[in-house]
């Protein structure tokens, strides 16, 4: 296994969500968080896990970074359910300027498009302590396109992978929670971000959704953060012929984090600071593990871990204390048997080369 530490693209971290809706300085170390948070916030969104200091530390060099907000009346939690997609759309800008104004510290570097990926690629094999990260905007729930005309525009800021629903039902998708398939404002939608060059993300969608989304869409597809139903039951992971159906069309799934979609025992209605999981690092690799295992190759699978994603480090792998203890995961693929090229993949190649296929 190689001596240096692997570079690694988590696939979904909502930074600009735990900037704003939850106010943290995520350019300090989570310690430092952790000590400022107050106890309302302890206790809604957990201990802070993921900042841009233990980004650096755990050399995870490229994210994917989200806007995110829904049509969701009755959230009283997170601070991004919306009444209506005109206040969607401003918390997803404000997300995106966010963003920007970071770029403009030196502290994020938008990827754009390959050049910008190669670049950031080429800036992490010798990280120095100010290297930016690069972020590629991401979009969970698709609530903030105000409609179809309006996707070039989100296109030109950047935004290159979108879930077209959230939890609830959004503008365009029944979600996770839901049941029921496309609204009659989707298939416009997903004919506007095939046009632009988008990639659409499955998560969150539900069964039926999923497929109608394939049978309408033939543009490319990933899992952004999506476990395996084979291993924990319940319609927020992916069966087996889902998985199958995203690999056929070339897509890349990234391993989420959220312990109640790692230990089936995890009981939603207790408090994450009432319960310890059972779950651990090992946990995502046998997800990891199960899909490899599935399609019979390495190549599409990746992290996508939405860490501190409305959940801390309570409702993470127990042996978890920040993003940083990523770098644990090769160590555990070796043992398993792993070569050095399936795990660089797996660390951040198959993403790569998912980005790479879309935009050139």
């Amino acid at each position: 296994m190689s001596d240096h530490p692997y570079l690694i693209l988590d696939s979904h971290l909502d930074l600009g969500f735990s900037a704003l809706q939850i106010n943290r300085d995520i350019t300090q170390p989570a310690k430092t968080v952790r000590v400022a948070d107050s106890e309302p916030t302890m206790r809604s969104f957990g201990s802070c896990t993921t900042t841009f200091h233990e980004l650096h530390k755990g050399h995870i060099g490229i994210v994917f970074g989200t806007v995110m907000s829904r049509i969701d009346p009755n959230d009283h939690w997170t601070g991004t359910g919306m009444y209506d997609q005109t206040q969607c759309h401003g918390i997803g800008m404000g997300h995106y300027h966010v963003y920007k104004a970071m770029e403009r510290d030196g502290i994020i570097t938008q990827i754009h498009n390959s050049a910008d990926l190669d670049a950031s690629i080429t800036a992490w094999q010798n990280p120095q302590a100010d290297t930016p990260i690069g972020l590629v905007l991401a979009m969970e729930s698709a609530d903030p396109i105000l409609d179809p005309e309006q996707v070039p525009f989100w296109y030109d800021l950047g935004l290159r992978i979108v879930s077209i629903s959230h939890y609830g039902t959004s503008s365009y998708c029944h979600g996770t929670g839901t049941e029921g398939g496309l609204l009659d404002r989707g298939r416009p939608l997903l004919d506007a971000l095939k046009e632009a060059g988008i990639i659409v993300d499955l998560t969150h969608t539900t069964d039926q959704a999923f497929w109608e989304i394939l049978d309408h869409y033939d543009g490319p597809v990933a899992a952004s953060h999506h476990n395996c139903r084979t291993l924990v039951p319940g319609q927020r992971q992916l069966t087996d012929d889902m998985i199958k159906a995203i690999v056929e069309r070339g897509g890349v799934i990234g391993a989420a984090f959220d312990a109640w979609m790692l230990d089936p025992n995890w009981k939603r209605e207790t408090p994450a600071w009432g319960q310890t999981t059972q779950a651990t690092i090992e946990t995502i690799c046998d997800h990891i593990d199960h899909i490899a295992q599935l399609v019979g190759s390495a190549n599409h699978s990746g992290i996508g871990s939405d860490l501190d994603g409305g959940f801390g480090q309570e409702q993470s792998p127990r042996d978890l204390n920040t993003i940083a203890d990523l770098q644990r995961i090769p160590d555990i693929l070796d043992r398993r048997g792993y070569s050095d090229v399936d795990i660089a993949n797996l660390m951040s190649g198959n993403w790569v080369r998912l980005l790479k296929q879309v935009w050139d």
